[in-house]
């Protein structure tokens, strides 16, 4: 029998089991318990554990040292401790839209939480083209209270510099600083761009010097801007949803940032859904259906956020210089123009960089692919050089149709 009380080692699904059985006041102890490792992400190890008598499960996630997509990335578990402290602390803010977690452990390096099988991975579900009316109005209201309450307006100033203190991330604020605002915007040997989109980003993104230094302003906001405890990979992946239910997990990259970096990593992962359906629906009618459907979700996302956004500023500010006139429609539009830029960087860093989304690369025709990402990296680009004319859903709307419609004109 292997302590777990001891020292750190990563553990395979017989020690889950194991561990599940002695350090778990969970499951009874006739529990007959099974285990399968099944993340798929980047950085850690997911053991779903269920007992095959009473069929009640949970997930034990557990933090290793290096990621998992590369051993160049060298990480602190202390994300485990991270994303243990903030699923709980959006628990609190954000009632029902992410899991609840039973136990961290220091030593493993491991927290247990509740499993969301009823729920499917998001971007899975989208790249099936599936539709969930609700999605907007869950996640505007999970971006509102996570994103203002824990900020300066709403927050005694020395309990949110605790926090800050307490969710410095470095190790993972370094993964996006490289990846995110730094080597997709010139030839970096880690980059990872499909052959026939490779001429289009040399031309339009690693040759565009006014680009490379709006990127640079960003990259330094991203580091200095400690606005809000944001999520810091906020995208479909890392979404568990059904249709009456949105769930949102993964929270490791958390850290005190700028709170437009949330809301534009939805935005735009929304848009490569969005680009999918546009190359693989066949039937016309059924694909202009979808891509309406993903537009009001774009456009609904940024304008229920900023109706809400308002309404919670009014109830809940307690900063005596955020309530003078005009402030907080100064403070908002801040925020928007940062979704904007964020949502930009996502965009062309999933095409260009180290890591992408299977919305794109599950794109079977070549030629397709490459209109998609072309498409994409129009509207990433367009969203940073005029992310200050980015007021309302239907500004980013405007952008998306404009990047089409140029695309298509030069296709002919």
């Amino acid at each position: 029998m292997k302590d777990f009380t001891k020292e750190y080692f990563t553990m395979t699904e017989e020690d889950a089991i194991e561990y599940a059985k002695t350090n778990l006041d969970i499951f009874q102890k006739d529990a007959q318990l099974e285990c399968k490792e099944i993340g798929d992400g980047n950085l850690n190890y997911v053991f779903k554990v269920v007992d095959s008598k009473s069929k009640q499960s949970v997930i034990i996630k557990q933090a290793g040292p290096v990621a998992r997509i590369s051993d160049e990335f060298k990480l602190s578990p202390d994300r485990n401790r991270i994303e243990s402290e903030i699923l709980q602390l959006q628990f609190k803010l954000a009632p029902g839209y992410v899991p609840e977690v039973y136990k961290y452990d220091p030593i493993m390096n491991c927290c247990t939480m509740e499993d969301l099988s009823d729920h499917e991975m998001m971007r899975a579900a989208l790249i099936e083209h599936k539709k969930f009316p609700l999605f907007s109005e869950h996640i505007s209201t999970f971006l509102v209270n996570t994103l203002l309450l824990t900020s300066d307006v709403v927050m005694g100033h020395k309990e949110k510099k605790a926090l800050v203190k307490s969710f410095i991330n470095p190790e993972l604020c370094e993964i996006s600083e490289d990846l995110v605002y730094t080597e997709p915007f010139y030839d970096c040997p880690r980059n990872d761009v499909f052959p026939g989109t490779r001429e289009f980003v040399q031309e339009n993104i690693w040759k565009d010097e006014k680009l490379q230094l709006e990127t640079a302003k960003l990259k330094f906001e991203f580091m200095t801007n400690a606005q809000s405890l944001i999520h810091g990979d906020l995208h479909t992946g890392s979404i568990f949803i059904k249709e009456d239910s949105t769930k949102v997990f993964d929270p490791e990259f958390a850290f005190y940032g700028p709170a437009g970096y949330d809301i534009g990593n939805v935005i735009a992962n929304l848009i490569f859904a969005y680009a999918n359906a546009k190359f693989t629906i066949e039937d016309e009618i059924k694909r202009k259906d979808y891509l309406d459907y993903l537009g009001n979700t774009i456009k609904d996302v940024i304008d229920l956020f900023i109706e809400k956004f308002l309404r919670v500023w009014d109830d809940q500010a307690t900063e005596h210089v955020a309530k003078y006139k005009g402030f907080k429609e100064h403070y908002l539009g801040t925020v928007i123009r940062d979704t904007a830029a964020v949502a930009g960087h996502e965009l062309i860093r999933r095409i260009i960089g180290l890591a992408h989304v299977k919305d794109i690369t599950s794109i079977s025709n070549p030629e397709s692919r490459v209109r998609a990402e072309k498409i994409c990296l129009t509207i990433g680009k367009t969203f940073i050089l005029n992310r200050e004319n980015m007021k309302t859903g239907a500004d980013f709307i405007d952008v998306i149709q404009s990047a089409e419609t140029k695309l298509l004109k030069e296709a002919e």
